[in-house]
């Protein structure tokens, strides 16, 4: 009987082609989004859950005060880590750390990628797994990723392999370990190699050593079992206090889960407040409701043929089918319309795979072999079946065969108010949805073309870890002037898209001996400004032909700050250093382009700089420039490959995690929207036949197609009008929320709500356009003969 039912059900199926086209499409669709977010929810929840040790390791931060709020550092002293291992016996293991991007090279083969020098407990504390080789703990080793190795090497085992590294260090090569998976905060460790070898030879990590006034390393630590994170935090809170009590910024010492890195980072004045988690929520949020709305969906569908298959009930029921019968037959028919969605649902899912990754910037992949994968998919295929089919075998069986064979089954008209309020309810959540992505949108174009002080066209960033090229300095200029590939190059202590310090210890005439703002401070080569191409707003720029070594140039931001009114000329004491403000500078945007400028010092830097910015010439094209710029680097620089960034791409990237939950946003609101349509759509073929009748008889009286569409459209537009009525305060006080966690952010503007809502209502019009327009221009005739 079973089979007979199956065969029933895929008959319907066929007779009514374009229905079930939308049928199982709709369904599909809001399976494969469920899956989708499922996914990716799925890679967030388990981020660093390849780090074995995870619920045990942490990493150190501290807590500093800055205009009497705190702000979270991550960076730690030199001796931090001996002071956890020597004094505090919670920890098992503790490890310093630095990431650097140096050029590591073998043969002929040069790549400059991202790597750390860590202590010996690194390794086992992050459960990297060595493939090849051993972790050894010899000061001139290294371990490789496997796929780094691949790049150096080849085919060729990498044991024993020798390698330089910045041309300076000849480290051998112990090992080779699997790669860190991309939901790790470590996946792009392409090497590690030994603390001891970078104190030994970076000469700002050997002065630093037991120097508890400069925050550069990272401090990881994994606590013993039964210790306490909370607990344990508070015994090294007072870490620096106790060593020195008069510190201004008054750091406070603490341990952040690993368990939290990823989804918990976000804090205000020292609280965690949340952080990508609460992403996670509103997607997790939106799946759910969008395959609840394609299970809805089918109801209305269903319900909206029901006088179709009316006849054929009360047939069945004559003939003598029982209730139960003709539940589970349309229960049959509507697991089978689900079982085809969920295998095209995977479909749709492998297929926008790729796409989804891009966007998303993940490495998700469909767990085939994981049980789980298929028993939630079991189930999720029993409860929609059940939750989809419920409804219409419910009330399709309940029609008594004497009423339905007399023409009197009709719904009453107060049927159709569920689904007018599961209209109401899609359209909330769909306008909600296109205004908040129409809002993030404002916010990042907003962002965008805020003035950034400096012009960001056909500036490139060389970053050099090696001294050669500063140490050449004066020839290297002026052997790219000679090439006519550019118009100017400088110096700088970083790239102009960031601060490479910060610092409190700044003071000058007037200022409040309690009161300790952080600057921001660079240091630059005198023709930084050329470079640049920053406003001088009152005294000069730094010049070649001066010595302005004791001289510095401050943004808008510090003159404010320091209250001088005519700030050139002025006295400012730096480090310890005497120093004398020579001019003022337009805010230069550097940070984020969310939040507000930092008051920044300018200063030429006696030591050797690690940023070379070139500003392309304006009269060629940037490719043929850089075919003249690169032999000039090779030159004077032959160890290292030319590897740049363009300023312009590396300012966008700022925008990338704004951008990519726009993206995803904005996407998932388009699905809703389109299953939301799908409702509207059986709503309207329900409407429809219920009014047959009277649209033919309107017809007969000299109604034209016009006033029809207008008569059955009316009713959608007021849904639509409510649906605006109770989505614009709930997405006017969330994204009003949202966006003030921005320090620079757009205001919100009735034109976002009224452009949501009329997309809204073009939306509805054209889905429902068919159906009123093919019941307005049916021949009246037909209509009351099949009445």
């Amino acid at each position: 009987m079973f089979k007979s039912y199956i065969k029933a059900g895929w008959r319907s199926i066929l007779k009514s082609k374009v229905y079930s086209v939308i049928n199982i499409g709709g369904l599909a669709a809001g399976m494969a989004v469920a899956m989708l977010i499922g996914l990716w929810v799925y890679d967030e929840l388990s981020f660093n859950h390849y780090h074995s040790q995870y619920p045990r390791v942490a990493q150190v931060y501290q807590f500093v005060t800055f205009d009497g709020k705190k702000a979270p550092y991550t960076v730690m002293p030199s001796p931090m880590a001996d002071e956890l291992r020597e004094h505090y016996p919670d920890f098992e293991k503790v490890a310093m750390a630095y990431f650097s991007m140096p050029t590591v090279a073998y043969e002929d083969n040069k790549f400059a990628k991202q790597g750390i020098y860590a202590e010996p407990d690194f390794t086992g504390m992050m459960s990297v797994k060595v493939v090849e080789g051993n972790d050894s703990k010899d000061m001139n080793s290294i371990l490789l990723s496997a796929s780094y190795a691949q790049m150096l090497f080849g085919n060729e085992s990498a044991i024993n392999k020798i390698l330089t590294i910045d041309n300076k260090l000849t480290v051998t090569v112990a090992g080779v370990y699997e790669d860190i998976p991309r939901n790790s905060d470590f996946w792009n460790v392409n090497f590690i190699a030994p603390w001891s070898l970078f104190v030994t030879n970076d000469f700002a990590a050997k002065s630093n050593v037991g120097n508890w006034e400069n925050n550069n390393y990272q401090v990881y630590a994994q606590l013993k079992e039964g210790a306490d994170f909370a607990v344990v935090s508070g015994l090294i809170k007072d870490i620096r206090m106790k060593k020195d009590s008069k510190i201004p910024y008054k750091p406070e010492f603490f341990l952040h889960p690993m368990s939290q890195w990823h989804l918990h980072s976000t804090w205000q004045d020292g609280k965690l407040v949340g952080g990508r988690i609460e992403s996670v929520k509103v997607f997790s949020l939106i799946g759910v409701f969008i395959v609840v709305l394609a299970c809805i969906n089918f109801m209305n569908l269903s319900t909206a043929r029901s006088e179709k298959r009316a006849k054929e009930i009360g047939i069945r029921k004559t003939l003598g089918s029982f209730r139960t019968q003709l539940i589970t037959q349309l229960f049959s028919e509507t697991f089978l319309v689900v079982g085809l969605a969920f295998g095209l649902s995977l479909v749709l899912v492998q297929l926008t795979l790729p796409t989804f990754n891009t966007i998303a910037d993940k490495d998700i992949t469909i767990l085939w072999s994981n049980p789980l994968l298929w028993l939630s998919a079991l189930s999720f295929c029993l409860i929609t079946g059940f939750f989809a089919g419920s409804y219409p075998a419910l009330y399709l069986s309940s029609f008594r065969p004497a009423k339905i064979l007399r023409g009197t089954s009709r719904a009453g008209k107060f049927a159709v108010i569920p689904r007018k309020v599961l209209v109401v309810t899609q359209f909330s959540v769909s306008i909600i949805l296109i205004v908040s992505t129409m809002i993030v949108y404002n916010q990042i174009q907003h962002s965008k073309t805020r003035p950034s002080g400096y012009n960001r066209e056909r500036l490139i960033t060389i970053q050099s870890n090696t001294t050669t090229l500063h140490d050449h300095f004066d020839a290297l200029r002026h052997d790219l002037l000679q090439t006519g590939a550019i118009e100017e190059v400088a110096e700088s202590s970083t790239a102009v898209t960031g601060y490479g310090g910060l610092t409190t210890s700044l003071t000058w005439q007037g200022k409040d001996p309690e009161y300790h703002p952080l600057f921001g401070t660079i240091g630059i080569g005198p023709e930084f400004g050329k470079v640049m191409g920053y406003e001088i707003i009152a005294g000069r720029d730094m010049m070649r032909q001066v010595a302005d070594i004791k001289s510095i140039i401050i943004n808008q931001t510090a003159a404010q700050l320091m209250g001088f009114k005519d700030p050139v000329g002025q006295g400012i004491t730096l480090y310890g250093d005497n120093l004398t403000v020579i001019g003022v500078v337009k805010d230069m945007l550097m940070e984020s382009p969310f939040e507000m400028v930092k008051p920044t010092i300018y200063y030429a830097s006696p030591f050797p700089m690690g940023f070379i910015t070139v500003k392309l010439a304006a009269n060629q094209s940037m490719s043929e420039s850089l075919k003249k710029v690169e032999p000039v680097f090779q030159k004077y620089d032959p160890s290292v490959p030319f590897d740049f960034e363009f300023v312009d791409e590396a300012y966008a990237k700022k925008f990338a995690s704004e951008e990519r939950m726009a993206s995803l946003a904005g996407i998932f609101a388009s699905l809703a929207i389109f299953i939301s349509c799908l409702g509207l759509f059986g709503l309207a073929s329900f409407v429809a036949e219920q009014r047959t009748k009277e649209i033919a008889v309107r017809k007969i009286m000299g109604a034209s197609v016009p006033q029809l569409w207008q008569l059955l459209s009316k009713d959608f537009v007021v849904l639509v009008i409510i649906s605006c009525g109770l989505a614009v305060p709930v997405s006017f006080h969330y994204m009003n929320k949202w966006l003030a966690q921005y320090d620079y952010r757009v205001a919100i503007s009735w034109v976002t709500f009224a452009q949501a809502g009329l997309a809204a209502l073009l939306i509805t019009l054209a889905t429902i356009s068919y159906q009123t327009l093919k019941a307005a221009v049916t021949n009246p005739v037909n209509s009351l003969k099949s009445e």
